[in-house]
C-alpha cells in the first residue's frame, strides 16, 4: 500500500529527529500562552511588538465586522475589492515610502506571485542561500534561471551578476533572516543593482514594524529608496494580524494585478482584516516605546545567555537563536525547557542547514525583564 510507504518514511524522520507535529494553542497569542491545557511563558511567536492580541485592534475589528461583513466574497479582480483593502493599500505604501502598494493573502502568496510576474524564462534571479522557503519556490515557479551566492557574500554575487549578459535580473533576498536573526547588506545590494541594471526585491517579514524610523522597515533602517527596489512585508507578525503586501512603482503594482497569478486568482482577504490593520500601522507609528523596551530586552538575553555551552548566534534583532548542532539534542532541550514552564521551538533541517539544529528565541515588546530571566535561568539549569 502506497500509505505503508509514507508511515515508513515518515518513522525514518522521526529516528533522525525531523518529524514535524502540531501543538494545539488555547489562548490567544501573547507571551503567556496555554497549550494542549497547560500554561507556558513562550519564546517562539514572531509578534515582535505584542500587537496580536491588542485591545484596539479588537475592538476595530469588532467594529469593521459589522460595517463589512465576514468575508470579501470573490477575487480582487472581479467584486471582492473593498474601499477597506483600497485604503490600507494606500497607507502601506506611504508608511514605507512608496508610490503604490498591493495586498496578497499571505505573505508566501505575496513572494510566489510576484517574482514569477517580474521573470521567466531567459530571466535570471540571483538568490541568498539563506533566503526563506518561500522565496525559494517562488524563483523556481517563475522558470527563470537561478543562481545562488553564499549567505551575504556580495563578492559572490557580483562575479555571478558580471557573468550575466542576457534577461532580466533580479535579486532575491530576505532582509531579516528569519532562522538566524542577521540582517542583508541592502546599500551594498542595491549598489550591485545600480551597476548591473537589476532588479532588487526584498523580504521583509521580520524587519517591517520593528526596524527603521517609526518601524517603517529595512528600507528606512538603511536609510535607502530606490525605484529598482520592490518591497514586500507580511501582516501577521509585527502587524499582529494577517496578510501581507508588496510596494513598488507603479508599473510594477500594475503588472502584478495583471499577471501574478497568486493575486489574480484567489479570494480577497476579508475587508475588516484592512481595518484592523490601518489601527495597527497606527500603532506601529507611534510605538517608539515598544520598540525601545524590545531592544532592551534583546541586550539583557543576549547578557544572560552570554557563557552557555551553546553558542548565541551573532544577531541584533528579536530573533535570538541558540545553535545547538545535533537534531535530538535541540528537541530535548526544547522538552526540557518545556518541562519547566517555557516554550521555545527547536528547529530542524530541512528549515536549516544540516548540523545547524537550534533553539529559535523570539522575543516580542510584551515580554518583560522578568520573563527574560526565567529564560535565561532555565537554559543554565539545563546546562548544568
Amino acid at each position: 500500500m502506497p500509505f505503508t510507504q509514507l508511515q515508513t518514511e515518515l518513522d525514518e524522520r522521526a529516528a533522525q529527529g525531523l518529524l514535524r507535529s502540531r501543538r494545539t494553542l488555547e489562548s490567544p497569542q501573547s507571551p503567556h500562552i496555554v497549550v494542549d491545557g497547560k500554561s507556558y511563558l513562550a519564546f517562539c511567536s514572531n509578534d515582535y511588538m505584542g500587537l496580536a492580541n491588542h485591545p484596539h485592534l479588537i475592538a476595530a475589528l469588532q467594529q469593521a465586522v459589522l460595517q463589512h461583513g465576514v468575508g470579501a466574497g470573490a477575487a480582487h479582480l472581479v467584486s471582492g475589492h473593498s474601499d477597506a483593502h483600497h485604503r490600507l493599500e494606500q497607507r502601506l505604501a506611504s508608511f514605507v515610502g512608496k508610490p503604490a502598494a498591493l495586498l496578497f493573502s499571505t505573505g508566501y502568496m505575496a513572494n510566489l506571485g510576484t517574482v514569477q510576474a517580474l521573470v521567466g524564462r531567459g530571466d535570471t534571479v540571483f538568490a541568498d542561500k539563506l533566503n526563506h522557503a518561500s522565496l525559494n519556490d517562488a524563483m523556481l515557479l517563475s522558470r527563470a534561471e537561478v543562481k545562488r551566492y553564499r549567505h551575504g557574500d556580495i563578492a559572490q554575487l557580483e562575479q555571478l551578476l558580471e557573468q550575466t549578459k542576457n534577461g532580466r535580473k533580479l535579486i532575491v533576498t530576505d532582509t531579516v533572516f528569519s532562522m538566524d536573526g542577521d540582517i542583508a547588506p541592502l546599500r551594498e545590494l542595491l549598489a550591485l543593482c545600480e551597476r548591473h541594471d537589476a532588479w532588487l526585491y526584498v523580504d521583509d517579514a521580520h524587519g517591517f514594524g520593528v526596524l527603521g524610523e517609526q518601524g517603517r522597515g529595512s528600507l528606512s533602517h538603511f536609510g535607502i529608496d530606490s525605484p529598482r527596489i520592490v518591497y514586500m512585508a507580511t501582516l501577521g507578525k509585527a502587524a499582529g494580524v494577517f496578510g501581507a503586501f508588496v510596494a513598488a512603482e507603479p508599473a510594477v503594482i500594475d503588472t502584478l494585478v495583471n499577471h501574478a497569478h497568486s493575486y489574480v486568482y484567489t479570494t480577497a482577504t476579508p475587508p475588516a482584516l484592512s481595518i484592523a490593520l490601518l489601527e495597527s500601522v497606527n500603532l506601529i507609528e507611534q510605538g517608539a516605546a515598544l520598540r525601545e523596551h524590545l531592544h532592551r530586552l534583546i541586550e539583557k538575553l543576549r547578557e544572560g545567555l552570554a557563557d552557555l555551552p551553546w553558542k548565541l548566534m551573532q544577531s541584533d534583532t528579536a530573533i535570538q537563536p541558540l545553535l545547538i548542532g545535533d537534531n535530538l539534542q535541540a528537541l530535548k532541550l526544547s522538552e526540557g525547557l518545556r518541562q519547566r514552564g517555557i516554550w521555545v521551538a527547536a528547529i530542524r533541517p530541512p528549515t536549516v542547514p544540516q548540523g545547524t539544529a537550534r533553539l529559535r528565541i523570539t522575543l516580542s515588546a510584551a515580554h518583560s525583564e522578568a520573563d527574560v530571566e526565567r529564560l535565561a535561568e532555565a537554559l543554565h539549569e539545563l546546562a548544568r
